[in-house]
């Protein structure tokens, strides 16, 4: 059985590479052609070789996305291949029964699983932050719209809502404004800044102005008090990777991190809902590399001889992509009616193993 598993391994490795290097480089080549009109611009000249260099840092976020639909269309064309060849029925006389395939490709199915993990837990955070940076250095600042970012903390006898604009490529923040309220809900104070950087317990803020709002008193009328300051040490929970958070897209973000902002979200009174889905997903989307192959499975027992397997790499092809958009699908539609996150995140990957077990149950288990 060694031996036969090392030819599967082999076999089914090769085949998704391929697919894997061949939807790499399609995606690459698109996100070539949308830099293009770039080059040449920006507040330092955007040169070629760092669009390339851009559009390179991209590859691991694609390959996260697109390890499932590989899987898929490799393993199928592995399996029918080997039925086609008939090599797959004198694996069926070596002892090789239904079960033990099915073990065979799920343990395949880890690794994958494995692999898609990392590349989008570790791999594509870092690479898409790098690949920001560089372009902050095109734009001079990386910023989200025109209205920038929008956190908020609790603080012991007040509530803060900041705002910030954007994020220069040392790090720093460009556009600080912190808008304090009191425990009821009245706004006492706006601080304005040009700069701020982080510091261990708070925020530095250079170029600061700060507006409070004093209440009519029994002998006095309602007055604003104005003070500037060079720097102003603003005393906070919310660090450097709360704020690329906020500004970056929650899909591109690793799994520890988007737990943190969750609490710090729900700590404060937010709606974390898109972030909590977007958890999930973290979660289990790697795990439908083992779905797949268990989908593929089946395509090993359908018995031909003659004619080629391009139709049932395209039924592959179609089945990827429709898991693609269901996911997407799930995700925008939790986030609009509320569903339980776990739930929306978990679902394609659900209806795809039940119809993978069904498949297998059918051609494989009763024919």
């Amino acid at each position: 059985m060694r031996t036969i598993r090392r030819l599967i391994y082999k076999e089914v490795a090769l085949a998704v590479l391929f697919v894997a290097i061949g939807f790499l480089a399609l995606f690459f080549f698109f996100d070539f052609v949308d830099e293009l009109p770039n080059v040449g611009k920006g507040v330092s000249p955007y040169r070629l070789t760092q669009a390339l260099v851009f559009v390179g840092l991209l590859v691991p976020s694609h390959l996260y996305e697109l390890m499932p639909i590989a899987v898929l269309i490799g393993t199928i064309f592995v399996m029918a291949r080997l039925a086609q060849s008939s090599e797959y029925t004198i694996l069926r006389t070596s002892g090789l029964g239904p079960w033990r395939a099915l073990r065979t490709l799920l343990v395949l199915g880890l690794m994958f699983t494995l692999l898609t993990f990392a590349a989008g837990d570790y791999v594509a955070p870092v690479a898409d932050r790098t690949a920001q940076l560089l372009k902050a250095r095109l734009e001079g600042r990386i910023s989200l719209g025109q209205t920038g970012a929008w956190l908020k903390e609790r603080q012991a006898y007040s509530s803060y809502s900041v705002n910030v604009n954007a994020l220069t490529p040392d790090g720093n923040m460009q556009g600080v404004r912190i808008f304090e309220a009191d425990s009821r809900g009245f706004l006492i104070s706006i601080t304005q800044a040009q700069r701020a950087r982080f510091e261990e317990g708070g925020w530095l803020l250079q170029q600061a102005e700060r507006r409070e709002f004093a209440a009519p008193g029994a002998k006095g009328q309602a007055h604003v008090e104005r003070t500037a300051s060079p720097q102003l040490r603003w005393p906070t929970d919310i660090s450097a990777e709360m704020v690329s958070v906020a500004l970056l897209k929650p899909d591109r973000m690793g799994t520890i991190d988007l737990f943190q902002y969750i609490r710090h979200l729900e700590a404060n009174g937010q709606t974390s809902q898109r972030y909590e889905i977007e958890f999930w997903r973290k979660v289990f989307y790697p795990l439908s590399c083992m779905v797949m192959v268990v989908l593929a499975l089946p395509f090993a027992y359908l018995h031909f001889r003659s004619g080629g397997i391009t139709t049932y790499v395209f039924g592959g092809v179609l089945v990827g992509i429709s898991f693609f958009m269901l996911n997407n699908v799930f995700g925008y539609i939790g986030n609009i009616r509320n569903w339980m996150p776990w739930l929306t995140a978990a679902s394609p990957g659900l209806i795809y193993t039940f119809l993978s077990l069904g498949a297998f149950g059918w051609l494989v288990l009763r024919r």
